[in-house]
């Protein structure tokens, strides 16, 4: 049995977006063993981040749960700001280059999951 050419090329692009979330959450994963106190003594005043702390200790669910708050926070601080959930003088102070990595690996998250959710549509178009 041989594929055709769009086959082949839907089961590369499933591969690679699969494997794309794999190292997508393992550099989640170490962000969040390795600069999770820089994150957390960066953002000490914001409500939103702050409630979610005890999840550190709740194993990598845990740590995953409160990196994607913090993610949320760096991506869209202007919804974060307007409801109190942030403070300004945090986010102003937080490194620029951690906050760089943690903007990239959301929007590289939600494109994964994007490119996944269109693959489940086209095979359930049968178009492949």
């Amino acid at each position: 049995m041989s594929l055709s050419t769009a086959e082949t090329v839907y089961l590369a692009i499933g591969l690679i977006d699969f494997i794309g979330a794999f190292i997508s959450i393992g550099i989640s994963l170490h962000l969040a063993y390795t600069k999770m106190d820089v994150m957390l003594n960066h953002l000490k005043n914001c409500p939103a981040v702050m409630i979610r702390a005890p999840f550190r200790n709740g194993g990598p669910w845990g740590n995953m749960f409160l990196l994607g708050a913090i993610m949320g926070v760096m991506t869209t601080p202007r919804l974060y700001l307007r409801d109190g959930g942030a403070c300004a003088e945090d986010l102003k102070n937080f490194p620029a280059d951690l906050k760089r990595k943690l903007i990239i690996l959301q929007w590289t998250g939600w494109g994964l999951l994007l490119v996944m959710f269109g693959l489940a549509a086209v095979a359930e178009l049968e178009l492949v």
